[in-house]
């Protein structure tokens, strides 16, 4: 069987390193906020790009306290807009809402699954006040398009880089460091992925790093002094030394997902298989391998008979879902196409060349 994602094997890699870090973590008798995530927010900072990193509980946090740290500063407002695409994943979504915020659902570009910047501009309002970036699947999205977009009309600019870690746009920016700020998930299954829940903002505004920092540790600016009314949502000190190992793979690893996705886009010749965007640079680091087909759940039983494992990034999408019933009768045709049709193939780090002409082989007989 070809397991979607083998994350014992990626990890097993680490193990060494893991157990030398967990016996720092033990010896250090300092379990929360100590020398080892302190250590991972600088290193991510220097590696995304950034002046400051900050290691939160997890990805969705990581977006609802960039949120709540522009309300502290008086740059956004409770029911103002955020412009976000309409294909993401729901915690894109749940993130705004949880700041009080009004999400306006944009319809994506077909070829790149991105947010479409001529949706942008017919969504935008008056309320308008942010945009929320989503590099789906691993690919940046058109920053130069949405940067001059939203410095015309002075939107807030947010990346949920949840899937996108290590991605560098062409003028060798990285995913984290191409707008106001950046919320990332180290999720298990991610690029850059702990062995829990743990996520982190990026950003170069030292005003938002400092409020972000208050909020994620219950609003104190010291202890027992609290300025703001905070939560509670703090990288955890082992999966800070975790990802701190695992940092120092991250392009290698990239660069072998990038091979494996030029593999596939080279050898599948297959009329039912719609290919994703072919893209030779390192704007796309292949969180997921995504294809499209008429005939989905035909095409994933055809491939679990061959011992495949796949699976559908995401089988509804969130204006659908019963959670925001608000925005069920919206009608978004090519986020429904995109849901109704993608299936994620197999791809990661340790996937061998044996496996991937075998999936190749049985993609071209399907």
């Amino acid at each position: 069987m070809i397991k979607f994602l083998d994350l014992h094997k990626i990890n097993q890699r680490f193990e060494v390193d893991f157990q030398a870090k967990f016996k720092t973590f033990i010896d250090s008798g300092h379990y929360i906020l100590g020398h080892g995530v302190a250590t991972f927010e600088t290193e991510f900072a220097n590696y995304c790009g950034t002046k400051y990193a900050i290691g939160v509980g997890n990805g969705l946090d990581a977006i609802t306290l960039i949120l709540k740290a522009y309300m502290a500063l008086g740059e956004l407002q409770k029911g103002d807009e955020v412009l976000v695409p309409a294909n993401t994943y729901i915690a894109s979504i749940l993130g705004i809402i949880q700041a009080d915020l009004i999400p306006v659902f944009v319809e994506p570009d077909l070829d790149t699954y991105n947010i479409s910047i001529a949706d942008v501009k017919r969504k935008i309002t008056t309320k308008t006040k942010a945009v929320l970036v989503v590099h789906l699947y691993g690919q940046l999205a058109n920053m130069d398009a949405i940067q001059q977009f939203a410095g015309s009309n002075n939107l807030l600019i947010i990346e949920d880089a949840a899937q996108a870690h290590g991605a560098t746009y062409k003028d060798n920016r990285r995913a984290g460091n191409l707008g106001n700020a950046a919320a990332f998930s180290f999720y298990p299954a991610k690029n850059l992925g702990a062995l829990g829940d743990a996520g982190a903002v990026t950003t170069n505004n030292t005003q938002l790093a400092q409020t972000i920092k208050m909020l994620s540790n219950y609003g104190t600016t010291s202890k027992y002094v609290n300025k703001l009314a905070g939560c509670n949502s703090r990288l955890d000190e082992i999966q800070a030394l975790f990802l701190s190992v695992k940092l120092k793979q991250l392009d290698t690893d990239n660069d072998f997902r990038r091979k494996v996705a030029n593999q596939y886009l080279s050898k599948v010749k297959n009329n039912k298989i719609i290919l994703p965007l072919c893209t030779e640079s390192k704007s796309h680091v292949f969180h997921l391998f995504v294809v499209r087909v008429n005939k989905k759940e035909e095409f994933m039983s055809y491939l679990l008979k061959h011992n495949i494992e796949t699976l559908n990034h995401y089988p509804i999408p969130p204006h659908k879902q019963d959670a925001l019933r608000g925005f069920n009768h919206l009608k978004l045709p090519i986020t429904e196409q995109i849901h109704n049709t993608v299936v994620s193939l197999p791809i990661s780090p340790v996937m061998s060349n044996d496996d991937v002409n075998y999936l190749i082989n049985v993609l071209n007989t399907y």
